[in-house]
């Protein structure tokens, strides 16, 4: 296929998915790979790309920093960090330096916990400084200068004038406050540039360099931004009735006149504003009825959007300045993939380099590199080989109301039915559950289903992210109602359709899924025919003493806000109290150093059924956190949750 092969694509030429008849079932295995590539980023001289690479490592595959020379594609070299550390992201300082974010992987359903270290590197791998962290003293050739940082850093910003420096923002937990500082990547000498008492705050520079606004959210969760006062010097609250409900600032145009913004002014999905600088005028440039801006395109240097897509539906790019080089080239490179989208990731800084990615619904995704001069997109790297996308099944974007009226959206995987025959369904929810959203793009749960010959239902129920501010309270102290709901009334939707046979459904969810997972039973007990539960949440009144988040006043106050302080109402919708009304056959699956969703949990919701009659299958695997990473143990899971399926529903 097109996609596993070094290829040059000249422009012009359309490449569509050919549709290519299943004549044997897709080997379990292709579905177990992990993504091999992430995080690309392309030098500023266009001659090196610096990516995350998974590697064999004790048993398990690693992230690990390789820099890839081009256009010859050779490894120039490869960074590893002790233990299971990895590279969380890395910027390039200089042509010749990297800025490196070290992290922890905790589960492969979880993204890595950044630890706060922050460590630069020469792309050969020599000159290793420890710039930022809690072992600053221990690790820093230079330790004797500066003590332990008992903070968090991270990456704000690497200065247009490639001097060495970076910008590292901190965030402290002895005190309430954020402080910017300027790092020399070389000798290590900080400047501290911002002081501002509150904690956890991003900034945003402008294109000289200028720091000149910070924004989060304070302890309440409630939006906050601060913006740098030319004539004081001095960091100033921007009024909350000017913020609307949302208020989250992405860049500058090229003469730092004009802010570019996601703002919802009332709970509507996020638009894309440009507010004036000095006026504060505010114009809306896209707005959508139903969706959150989804991915922003950026031009090449002075770097600005040119491009956005929405998060609901296939996302389409709406152009800014539909006749720009930069969107031109985008419209030009989408024409090459018609069925999938393009994605740019960065240019050289001359412009003339291009690194993009392109993925679908169908393929995991791609990445290549554009040369201006030629006129050529060359393959570098693909994710997920033994996947090919004219294999897979579509993942067509759906929209019904629920019971009460609200407008649900989401996504129906359909599996190669030829035989057009009646299909069972499986309904997959998300977990989070706030702040978490399906999208189109290739989910490796529902297309390993739909290759056994299940339809995959997946719906973004109230209190998922992409929708605004207003969808997401909806979501409030709903855990186990309205969001329960919302999932029932998905799959009594789906059920009417022609295609759907409504006596085959089962229900499999991951963290907060696995919690859907034992209440759509409870609660719509004719519905489904069986329940998996993988990593899953079966007591909602443990949350609050679990270790991550004891004395955090912030965490507290968010689980408050949107899990409810009711105890007896938590107690109330936690499976763990419910077992005697889970009447289906079960499936466990959890690792035993789960710190997300602590074994504990697990242990007593299967001991909780075996007491009312209703053993459930068990898998218990040892050193796997939220969600496998070991191959095998993943192969184990697929095959196990195959195998369960069948014997219950059938395909």
């Amino acid at each position: 296929m097109l996609k596993r092969t070094i290829l040059s694509v000249l422009l012009g030429l359309s490449f569509g998915n050919v549709s290519v008849a299943q004549d044997k079932q897709i080997p379990v295995e292709a579905f177990v790979e992990q993504e091999q590539f992430s995080i690309p980023r392309l030098s500023p001289d266009g001659k090196h790309i610096a990516v995350s690479v998974r590697i064999k490592r004790n048993e398990r595959n690693v992230p690990t920093l390789t820099i890839y020379t081009l256009p010859e594609l050779k490894i120039a070299a490869t960074h590893i960090l002790p233990g299971f550390e990895v590279p969380v992201n890395f910027l390039w300082i200089t042509n010749n330096r990297l800025a490196i974010k070290k992290g922890l992987e905790v589960g492969d359903r979880e993204p890595p916990q950044a630890t706060g270290e922050i460590i630069a590197a020469n792309l050969d791998g020599s000159e290793v400084e420890y710039l930022y962290g809690y072992q600053n003293f221990k690790k820093s050739k230079r330790g004797d200068r500066y003590n332990n940082d008992y903070s968090i850093g991270m990456i704000s910003h690497i200065p247009e004038t490639r001097d060495g420096n970076i910008i590292v923002s901190t965030h402290e937990w002895r005190r309430p406050r954020t402080n910017l500082i300027e790092i020399n990547s070389n000798s290590v000498i900080r400047r501290t540039i911002a002081d501002i008492a509150m904690p956890n705050l991003d900034f945003l520079h402008q294109h000289d360099g200028t720091a000149r606004l910070a924004y989060g959210v304070d302890e309440n969760n409630n939006v906050a931004v601060f913006r740098l006062d030319d004539a004081s010097k001095e960091w100033k609250s921007v009024a909350a009735s000017s913020l609307g409900r949302g208020y989250s600032p992405i860049g500058f145009s090229p003469d730092d006149k004009s802010l570019y913004i996601e703002q919802s002014e009332k709970g509507e999905p996020f638009g894309l504003v440009r507010e004036d600088m000095k006026s504060g005028q505010r114009t809306v440039l896209v707005k959508d009825a139903l969706g959150d801006i989804g991915s922003v395109e950026y031009t090449s240097k002075p770097s600005m959007p040119f491009a956005v897509t929405t998060t609901v539906g296939i996302p389409k790019a709406q152009y800014l300045q539909p006749d720009a080089p930069d969107a031109q080239l985008h419209k030009t490179l989408s024409a090459a993939f018609p069925s999938a989208y393009v994605h740019f990731i960065n240019f050289s800084d001359d412009g003339q380099r291009l690194l993009f990615s392109v993925a679908s619904d169908r393929d995991p995704g791609s990445y290549y590199i554009y040369d201006r001069q030629t006129g050529q997109a060359d393959l570098l790297f693909a994710n997920k080989s033994g996947i090919e996308p004219d294999q897979m099944a579509l993942r067509k974007p759906i929209v019904f109301k629920a019971r009460d009226g609200k407008e649900l959206a989401g996504y129906l995987t359909m599996p190669n039915n030829p035989q057009q025959k009646k299909l069972p369904i499986i309904l997959l929810p998300h977990g989070g559950p706030i702040g978490v959203n399906d999208s189109w793009y290739f989910d490796t749960d529902a297309q390993f289903l739909a290759s056994r010959g299940y339809a995959v239902l997946q719906v973004n129920f109230r209190g998922s992210s992409g929708r605004g501010p207003n969808f997401l309270s909806a979501g409030e102290r709903e855990f186990g109602g309205k969001m329960i709901d919302d999932l029932v009334d998905g799959l009594k939707w789906a059920n009417a359709l022609p295609e759907i046979d409504s006596k085959r459904a089962c229900v499999f969810g991951i963290s907060y899924g696995g919690y859907a997972a034992m209440m759509v039973p409870i609660k719509a007990p004719s519905l489904v025919k069986c329940a998996v539960g993988y990593s899953g949440r079966y007591d909602l009144v443990a949350r609050f003493s679990q270790g991550n988040i004891k004395g955090e006043t912030k965490s507290i106050n968010w689980l408050k806000q949107y899990m409810g302080d009711n105890m007896e109402k938590l107690a109330a919708e936690s499976p763990v109290n419910l077992a005697d009304k889970v009447k289906v056959p079960v499936f466990m699956a959890h690792g035993t150093k789960d710190e997300t969703t602590e074994l504990g949990q697990a242990e007593r919701m299967r001991k909780a059924l075996i007491e009312v009659g209703n053993a459930p299958e068990w898998l218990l695997t040892k050193n796997e956190g939220h969600g496998f990473y070991d191959s095998e143990h993943r192969k184990e899971f697929y095959l196990k949750l195959e195998a369960f399926l069948k014997k219950h529903i059938g395909n």
